[in-house]
This record gives C-alpha cells, structure tokens and sequence, in this order.
C-alpha cells in the first residue's frame, strides 16, 4: 500500500508538471503572437492581389486573445478602407506591379463612401497605365460598385450580378409585444425620431416614410452616378427597373443577362481568369500549376509599403461604429476609450491639428458628450480641428461634430438625425396574466420606480420624457453654436431627420465635400503646415495592431476563406444574417436600459459580424485561462 501511494503521488505530480507546461506553452504562444511585429514581405514582379474576403470597415474591431485562440471559429476578416486606398496608391507608383486583381468572391460589403474611395484608387491605378481586374461568382450591389471601377469585371458561368438598390423592410413589434403584455415606455423629442416606432407601431410613421423615401432616393441616385462615370455601358437603370424581362431575354442565364447589360466583361471560370492574369505578368516561375501568375499578397504589399511619416503630428482620432459607453473597442465607440486617446494626445501637446473621422450611427448621449468634451479641450488650444465623415455621422455621431471648426462629408454620406430618445419597457401586463402582482409601501411618487413589475407611475413618465426633450435643446443648442445658426433654425433642419450629404451640405449642416485626406490637407494648412512637414497619426493604432495581426493570422488558417464563391442565391441568403442581426439589436435596445440615446436607428449600418465566437470557451483549461486574461 505504501508503494501504491509513492505511485500515485509520482502520477499527480507528473500530471501537475504537465499542467503547468501547458500553461506555460500558451502563455509563450500569447505572449508571441501579441508581440510579433509586422514586417515587409516578399515584393514580386507581377499583379497585386487583394482579397476581400470578409467587411471593408473604417477601423477592424478589437480581437480578445483568450477568445479567439479558443473559439471554434476564426474572426470575420476586416479591412480598412484607407489601408486600400494606400496599397493601390502606391501599386500605382510601383514598377514592379504590371496589374492589380480583386478577389470578390467573398467579400461581404462596406459603406458606400468607403467603396467610392476605394474605387477612385482604382481608377487611379488604371490612369497611371496597370490594368484591375476583378473576379466574383456573383456581384452584388457592393461588389458591383467597387467592380465597376476595373478595367475587366470577370464573372463566372454559374453566377451573374443582382442589384437591389438600398432601401427594404423595417420590423415592427407593436403586436408581438401587445399579446406579450409588455409596455413598452417611449420618450423621444424629434419629429422624424423613428427609432421607436418599431416598439409602437406595426408600420412606419407617414413622417418616418417620408424621410427614408428621400434619404434612400438620394443615395440610389449617387450609386447610380457612380456606376455609370465608371461605366457608361452599363445599362443600370433598365436591369434594376425590370430585371427578369433581362434574364428572360438571356434564357435564364444570369451571367449571360450582366453581360448583355454592360455590367460585367468577360463570363468564365477561374482558370481562364488566372489565365488571363498570367498573360498580362507573365507565368510565375515559382509554380508548375496551369495558369499561375506572379502575385503580391495584400498584407505584404502594406508592410512593404508603410505610411508616411515625418513632421509634425496631425493627430487623426476614430469614432467608428455604436457609440458606447465605457472603454469598448475599436470597432466599437467606447466613450471613455476615445477621450482617454485625446487626452492622452492633449497632455503630450505636440499635435498641430485634430481630425475627427466619424463612421457612427450615433449611440449613447453621455458617451457622445464625453467624447465631445475630449475633442473642445484641444479646441480651446487653439489647434485646427476638424470632423471627417466617413459613412455615417448621425445623432451622436453628429453630436461629437459640434467641437469642429470645418465639417467634411461625402454626397453618399448619412448625417443629422439631430434628435434623442429612450425607451424602457415593463412587464405588469405579463405579470398579472401570470398570476404575479405587486405591492409595498411608498415614501414618495417615486419610490420603487421605476416598477418592471407593478409599472412606471406617471412622475417616472414625465420625468424621463423631460430629461429626453432637454437632451434635445443641448442638442440644438450646440449645433447651433457650431454652424452659427440660432436653436430655431437648428430645430426645423433637426426633428431627427436623416440627411444625405449633399441635402446637409444644402441646409448648413456640413461645410464642404471631400474626404479624409481633403480634411487632413485643410487642418494642415490651417496649421500653416507645408506638405512633406506633417504625417497622420492615428491615435491608438499602434495599441491594436496585434489584434489586427492576431486577426490575420487566424483568419488565413481558416478553410472558410479558401473555399469557393458565393452564388447569387447565396447573396440573396446572406440577408437573412443582416435581419438576425437587426432583431438581435432591437431586442438589445428595448431590454437594456443604456440611458438616453442619440441613435439612428434608421440609417443603413452595416451588419458586421463578431469578431470571434460568442460561445463560452469550452473545458475547465480554457474557463481558467478566460478568467485570467480575458
């Protein structure tokens, strides 16, 4: 028994020891991938190929390191529109690039004004003499807006282009939650303020329709100028007018039917696409396989060619996605995570000028005040500052605006939505129908409230919708100061209407087109700045570029990105993500108690995926590890 014991104390301890080893290995494997760097990769003589194979984003989201090595899937892939913009500027410049090739064949969208800006680098990559091609199974409205900017749109026999145009369907759970006896308590100051009617109502509002009718118009009219400056054989307007009478007349065949309407070039496979990649690089040496060309990967290409710098500091700060409350993101606006950037560029005091690059819907009222706070102390300073809208600035992403002494925005922009909101819901109906009631003592109209259970008193209802209404004229009143109007004037433009940017540009509310670089040349000249004496600096990039790196390196060694392509009933499924998704947030949105919003709801955002898996992390290794680091 004695020897027994001596054997299975000799087992634990090996156990333990293998334990800890296993410990450590992760740890080391952590701690290298969070301080690898990026470095310049091999640079070949050929094509650039960039694959798009994931969102095109103003700022990729934060990767937790315990979650994303445990999960059992890899993150969405992400990519910054101006990491694109600069990879084909300078394949533009670049003698070694005789060509640069999209693959679309799973990309899944960006903003309009992100696509516009990519697509001008395009154009400026075909203007300095090197072809772009690109290839997808199918198109669909982004793809085909970014395409349309290529010397060659290939596609393949099996799939075609399909355009829907913005606008579709909003949810309206009035009903649901009339025969779950919720009360849903709405406290809004904006006429056009629809981001509570899907709670109130089964339809939308006459004012809502109104608006959406015009906003959705007025970016269909800028997709459509879009693609027909590229492509002027396009026939657009009659395949999205009557689409089946152009299938109809291509037998059914929706590849035949892009191409009988002048939006794609060429219908074939992808072998005689790489055949005709090779034929303008030439064979690559390097493969014996049939029709390989000579190509530069996408994130080589960018660490081979960094961004400039040298001069003064031209601090560029990120607002993109909801905005938030507390230190959440990138990819998601933290309120006191983006103050803590500016303050910490204010205490260094060596910035010649703010930009302020805004790609928000809007989100929590105390967020955007804190932010806005951060941004008016450099402003006291008496440095240029200057807002940049990307595809959104509206409602709290409008609100942070107002510390600005010049607001750039693109047509395709959406902005306004000056206006504010709440809404609370409680439960005395559900209670009541199931046999739960309510009762204590009070000491005053306010005591217990506000009751989820026995239900808000009048006192409650009042005083949140008069806490919405003086959100409203802070609202008013900063816009007001910042755009030289008076509160009246604000108050008609206002209401929580949604503007395009060319109607805000009309009605004052931005000053003058362009984008970020157009906004980073005007700071530097207000800052009396020559070219060659200033450089961007994004503030904070450096603290997430191994959350970039961890992404990459996880989203390469997952086979969902190397799989085939997406068909056009694929597009049409993929929606259904987006829908889940919109119903997801609403039932956030009327279960949390976040406080007073400035959201637009309405806007069209982006459904971007999770950076990595919800699911809990699985065994006790990975709980104790999660709890430790994440």
């Amino acid at each position: 028994m004695h020897f027994a014991g001596k054997v299975w104390r000799l087992l634990v301890g090996i156990k333990d020891a293998l334990v800890l080893v296993l410990v450590l290995a992760f740890f080391w494997l952590l701690f290298t991938l969070l301080t690898m760097r990026p470095s310049p990769g091999e640079v070949r003589e050929g094509a650039l190929l960039v694959t798009l194979d994931g969102f095109v984003v103003e700022e990729m989201a934060a990767v937790n390191p315990v979650q994303a090595l445990l999960a059992q899937q890899a993150p969405v892939a992400e990519y910054q529109a101006r990491d694109l913009v600069r990879a084909l500027e300078a394949a533009a410049r670049d003698e070694r690039i005789e060509a640069v090739v999209f693959d679309l064949d799973r990309f899944l969208g960006g903003g309009q004004v992100h696509l516009a800006e990519i697509g001008e680098a395009m154009a400026r990559v075909r203007a300095s003499g090197k072809p772009v091609l690109t290839y997808a199974t199918a198109y669909g409205d982004d793809a085909l807006l970014l395409a349309s900017h290529a010397s060659e749109i290939w596609v393949s026999p099996q799939g075609g282009a399909m355009v829907t145009g913005p606008g579709g369907a909003n949810l309206y759970y009035a009903g649901l939650l009339e025969k779950l006896k919720v009360t849903a308590h709405v406290y809004k100051a904006g006429l056009y303020k629809s981001a509570v009617e899907p709670f109130t109502r089964a339809d939308m509002s006459p004012e809502a329709r109104e608006n959406a009718r015009a906003l959705y118009g007025a970016l269909w009219e800028e997709y459509r100028a879009t693609v027909a400056k590229a492509r002027p054989q396009a026939r657009l307007a009659q395949l999205s007018s009557d689409p089946l009478a152009m299938l109809r007349a291509a037998g059914g065949d929706l590849a035949r039917a892009s191409l009988n309407a002048g939006l794609v070039d060429k219908i074939g496979s992808r072998d005689a696409f790489n055949r005709r990649v090779a034929a303008i690089t030439g064979p690559d040496e390097w493969s014996d396989l049939p029709g390989a060309w000579p190509a530069t990967e996408l994130d080589a290409w960018l660490a081979a060619n960094p961004a400039p710098y040298g001069g003064r500091r031209i601090g560029v700060v990120t607002v993109a996605g909801e905005i938030v409350d507390g230190e959440a993101g990138p990819g998601s606006a933290g309120g006191d995570r983006i103050a803590a950037l500016l303050d910490e560029a204010y205490a260094a005091g060596d910035l010649a000028a703010l930009v302020v690059r805004v790609d928000s819907p809007g989100g929590s009222v105390l967020a955007s005040e804190v932010i806005r706070e951060a941004i008016a102390r450099h402003h006291a300073r008496k440095i240029p500052v200057v807002v940049s809208m990307a595809n959104l600035a509206a409602s709290g992403g409008y609100w942070i605006a107002t510390s600005s002494d010049r607001v750039f925005a693109q047509p395709e922009t959406i902005t306004g939505s000056i206006g504010v909101f709440g809404v609370l819901p409680s439960f005395e109906g559900t209670a009541a129908l199931l046999g739960v009631t309510s009762d204590g003592v009070r000491t005053t109209p306010l005591s217990g409230q506000p009751d989820l259970v026995g239900g808000f008193s009048p006192e409650v209802d009042a005083i949140a919708q008069a806490g919405v209404e003086d959100s409203y004229r802070d609202f008013l009143v900063r816009v007001a100061r910042a755009r030289k109007m008076t509160p009246a004037a604000v108050d008609r433009i206002a209401q929580g209407r949604v503007w395009d940017g060319g109607a805000a540009r009309q009605v004052g509310l931005v000053d003058q087109y362009g984008g970020l670089p157009d906004a980073l040349d005007w700071a530097a000249r207000a800052a009396k700045l020559k070219d060659g004496e200033w450089h961007a600096d994004f503030l904070g990039e450096q603290e997430f570029v191994y959350d970039s790196l961890l992404r990459r390196w996880l989203t390469a060694g997952d086979e969902r990105h190397n799989t085939g392509g997406r068909d056009a009933l694929a597009l049409i499924a993929g929606r259904q993500d987006a829908l889940m998704a919109r119903i997801a947030a609403d039932a956030r949105r009327l279960g949390s108690t976040r406080g007073m919003q400035a959201y637009c709801l309405e806007c069209p955002v982006q459904a971007r995926q999770a950076p990595v898996a919800a699911a809990p992390p699985r065994g006790w290794l990975a709980q104790v590890l999660s709890e430790l680091l994440g």
